[in-house]
């Protein structure tokens, strides 16, 4: 039996380095990489369907992009450039299987590939972003985030990069066209080592809810729909607080 078109793609992005023109180590020995790999592997059994054996194919691509740089490296903005190379390699690729072209993409970042995955978001591919403890330098653009469905997930205690800043451009970001929602991760990290399972269980309920295969807790889909004007603390989200409410399928509490 020939392998079956995809109808839509998740593309992964790990974190990095702000500077660092080395490439990023081999296999395990890279950590920001290794990090990300639950969240594939649960991204993979939660978009498999029972006809998406290894003769049939999967409906979802999930794929992680590979960068040529550890470090985004100030205005070369490398895994910016790594990430829209795999974008149109990805459509190149589904060519045909979506309409007008390709098939719809959300992309998944954390950190630095956050940071990547919102600047490329403008890209004809994607529908939307999912951003864990995004870097979110106050000038970085918004525009090409008109018409997206966003949703960034931050730690209250992140050391590394700022939930402040997360708020920032999550309001901008919708004052600017696009859907847009913040959830704070009371107790987490940087690393998502902290309360892990919560993380991974969010994760893969956001990113299959804007593919369309899963669904949205309800207000997570309130807050993607608030109007421009919005206040910032109207279209931000408390983990637990989601986790007590109702339409929260996916998101009961970790042991």
């Amino acid at each position: 039996m020939a392998p079956r078109s995809p109808s839509a793609a998740v593309l992964v992005l790990h974190g990095g380095y702000e500077n660092g023109a080395e490439p990023p180590p081999p296999g395990l020995l890279n950590l920001p990489g290794t990090r990300m790999r639950p969240f594939v592997r649960a991204l993979r059994r939660a978009t498999r369907t029972p006809a998406s054996g290894p003769e049939s194919g999967a409906d979802v691509l999930v794929r992680q992009v590979r960068y040529a740089h550890r470090g985004w490296n100030g205005s070369r903005a490398d895994a910016l450039h790594d990430a829209l190379a795999a974008l149109d390699a990805l459509g190149e690729e589904t060519w045909g299987a979506g309409e007008g072209g390709g098939v719809p993409v959300v992309l998944l970042g954390h950190s630095m590939g956050a940071r990547a995955a919102l600047l490329a978001a403008g890209h004809p591919l994607v529908r939307g972003v999912v951003g864990l403890a995004p870097w979110c330098p106050p000038g970085d653009p918004v525009t090409q985030l008109a018409g997206r469905d966003v949703v960034l997930v931050h730690s209250s205690r992140d050391r590394i990069t700022s939930p402040q800043a997360t708020q920032s451009l999550t309001t901008r970001a919708r004052r600017a066209g696009a859907r847009t929602c913040m959830i704070t991760v009371r107790g987490g990290d940087h690393a998502m080592i902290r309360r892990a399972p919560a993380w991974h269980r969010l994760t893969t309920t956001l990113v299959t809810g804007l593919l369309g295969t899963g669904s949205l807790p309800e207000p997570v889909t309130a807050a993607l729909g608030l109007p421009p004007t919005a206040e910032p603390t109207e279209g931000t989200l408390d983990l637990d607080r989601l986790r007590a409410g109702r339409g929260t399928a996916g998101l009961q509490p970790s042991p």
